[in-house]
């Protein structure tokens, strides 16, 4: 990964939040289960446009501030999310006070922090007890036109990471539990489309790299006679997990 590829999506932060599927309720109720009675004060680090973010506030009596290293982001998710207090940070310096939040979640974020650095700076800000949750949303590749879908598009540090083995954290956190769903998003060739522009890859490629991958997934849809409003089930495997801190 890069540096200028974990910092591109403000210029797609659009494209994010149309592209980008929503997470399960069920998954991230899970992450937040180990959770001290009454504990809620969450934060989202690596908030993007707030696609966690309106999933954690669905949660009993949660309160939740969003954190992002990119202000087009925060921009997008300040009008999606009207409320919640939004601030540019990173999971390595978290503009946050010690002890403040009973639990810290990263949506889609985890495969661009330093692990050793995070894991030491969150456990700063999360009182003992309080818990740390990873969370992908990952097609999945099982089905032949999304693989061929990631073969044109490329695959993401987040596939590329999770396929290597579980991701790494360390003290002050306990060793990871970590659970998966399986669900499909009904999407239309629009939106496919605006899902691979909010890609890392596909944002930080050249003008020629960008049209070829266009041109391939227009001849993928029409090879499934994907047209219009017309839509197909793009299946998704998520991934959760969280640990407690020490």
């Amino acid at each position: 990964m890069t540096d200028e590829q974990a910092t591109s999506f403000g210029v797609q932060a659009h494209s994010y939040e149309v592209g980008r599927p929503e997470y399960p309720f069920a998954a991230v109720a899970w992450m937040l289960d180990a959770l001290p009675h009454g504990s809620r004060r969450i934060a989202d680090v690596g908030a993007g446009t707030g696609k966690l973010t309106r999933t954690l506030l669905g949660a009993p009596d949660a309160e939740v501030v969003a954190v992002d290293p990119d202000p087009e982001m925060l921009a997008t998710l300040r009008t999606a999310v009207p409320g919640v207090p939004a601030f540019v940070g990173t999971a390595e310096r978290l503009p946050l006070p010690d002890d403040s939040v009973d639990a810290v979640v990263l949506g889609q974020a985890w495969h661009w922090v330093e692990p050793i650095a995070a894991s030491v700076e969150i456990g700063r800000v999360v009182r003992r007890g309080g818990v740390l949750g990873l969370i992908w949303n990952i097609r999945d590749e099982r089905v032949d036109w999304v693989r061929r879908l990631t073969e044109i598009m490329h695959g993401s540090n987040a596939e590329i990471m999770l396929a290597a083995g579980d991701p790494v954290v360390a003290a002050p956190f306990g060793p990871l539990a970590q659970q998966r769903w399986e669900w499909a998003r009904p999407i239309t060739r629009e939106l496919l489309h605006a899902m691979a522009s909010s890609r890392s890859y596909v944002i930080t490629a050249s003008d020629d790299e960008k049209a070829r991958i266009r041109r391939d997934m227009d001849a993928l849809f029409d090879e499934l006679g994907l047209h219009g409003d017309d839509t197909i089930d793009l299946p998704y495997v998520t991934r959760a997990f969280r640990a407690v801190r020490d």
